[in-house]
C-alpha cells in the first residue's frame, strides 16, 4: 500500500506539470489552430531564469516573477516575429516553425546559462510528511495547489471576462469574430502571452523536484502534446485530465516495470490515441459543412 500511495502521490505532482504543458498547448491551438512545440521551451525559461535571477541575489518571488515576464515577452516576439507573418501557411508548417523555434530557444538558453541540472529551493520546506507510509513532499502539494488555481483562473477568465468570451468567439469561428469586430490577431498574440505565463509558472513550481537544465523543454513538450491529445486537442478540461492520467502512467510503468520505460509512457498515448480515438477522451468529431 506505502508504494502504491508513492507511485500516485508522484504521478500527480507530474501529471500537474504535464497538465499545465497541455493547457498551453490548448489555449494556442484554440485561438490558431496551431499546434505550438515550443510550449516546453517556456516551462524551461520558467525554471532557468528563476534559477539565475535567483543566484545573482534577486528575491525569489521577484525572480519568478522576472522568469514569467521573460517567458511572456519570448511568447508575445514567437507570435509576432515567427507565427504572425505566417498567416495562411499550412498546418506542417507551421508545426515547423514552432519546432524550429523550439531548437532556438534551447540553443540561446545553452549559451545564455548552462547545460548543467538546477534547482530552487522549496517553497514550503524540504521535510516530507508521510501519509500512509508514503511520503508526500510540500512542494508537491503546491504545484497541485497552482495547477488547480491556474485551471480556476482560466476558466473563470474564459467564461466570465469579455476578453474570454472573444477569445472562444476566436477558436470557434475566426472569420465571424473578426465580422462583429475582434481583432483576432490581437487575441491570438495574447493566447501565445497567457501560454507562455503559464508554462512559466510549471517550470517554477516543477525546479524544486525535478530540477531544470536548458533541455528540459523537449520532453516536457512531448508529453504535454500527449496529454492534449489524450484528453482532445482543443478541450482544457481534457488537458488537465489528459495530464493527470499520462503523470499517473509513468509513475506506475516507472514503478512496476522499470524506469527505463518512463519516457515511453508519452510515445505509446499518441499512438494510442491515433489508433483507438483520434479525438480523445473530451474532444469532439469536427462537422465540417460540404
Amino acid at each position: 500500500m506505502p508504494e502504491l500511495l508513492q507511485f500516485f502521490f508522484s504521478g500527480l505532482t507530474v501529471g500537474a506539470i504535464y497538465a499545465l504543458v497541455a493547457l498551453g498547448f490548448t489555449l494556442i491551438y484554440n485561438a490558431s489552430d496551431v499546434i505550438n512545440f515550443a510550449q516546453g521551451e517556456f516551462v524551461m525559461l520558467g525554471g532557468m531564469v528563476t534559477f539565475f535571477a535567483h543566484a545573482a541575489g534577486i528575491p525569489l518571488p521577484l525572480a519568478a516573477l522576472l522568469a514569467i515576464v521573460v517567458a511572456t515577452a519570448v511568447g508575445l516576439a514567437l507570435h509576432q516575429f515567427a507565427i504572425a507573418p505566417a498567416r495562411g501557411a499550412s498546418a506542417v508548417t507551421l508545426i515547423i516553425i514552432t519546432i524550429g523555434a523550439s531548437i532556438l530557444l534551447r540553443g540561446v538558453a545553452a549559451i545564455v546559462f548552462d547545460k548543467n541540472f538546477h534547482s530552487l529551493p522549496s517553497l514550503a520546506g524540504g521535510e516530507p510528511w508521510i501519509v500512509g507510509g508514503a511520503a508526500l513532499l510540500p512542494q508537491s502539494i503546491i504545484v497541485l495547489i497552482g495547477a488547480g488555481a491556474i485551471v480556476a483562473a482560466l476558466w473563470a477568465f474564459m467564461t466570465r471576462t469579455l476578453t474570454g468570451k472573444a477569445l472562444a468567439a476566436t477558436a470557434a469561428n475566426r472569420l465571424a469574430a473578426r465580422l462583429v469586430g475582434i481583432n483576432t490577431s490581437a487575441l491570438v498574440g495574447f493566447a501565445f502571452a497567457v501560454s507562455a505565463a503559464i508554462g512559466a509558472i510549471g517550470g517554477i513550481l516543477m525546479t524544486p523536484i525535478t530540477l531544470t537544465s536548458y533541455d528540459v523543454g523537449t520532453l516536457l513538450a512531448l508529453k504535454g502534446f500527449a496529454a492534449a491529445m489524450l484528453g482532445g486537442m482543443g478541450n482544457p478540461l481534457g488537458a488537465v485530465a489528459g495530464g493527470l492520467i499520462v503523470g499517473l502512467l509513468e509513475a506506475f510503468s516507472a514503478g512496476y516495470l522499470s524506469s527505463s520505460y518512463k519516457d515511453a509512457v508519452a510515445f505509446l498515448v499518441i499512438l494510442g490515441v491515433l489508433f483507438v480515438m483520434p479525438h480523445g477522451l473530451l474532444g469532439r468529431a469536427a462537422i465540417e459543412r460540404v
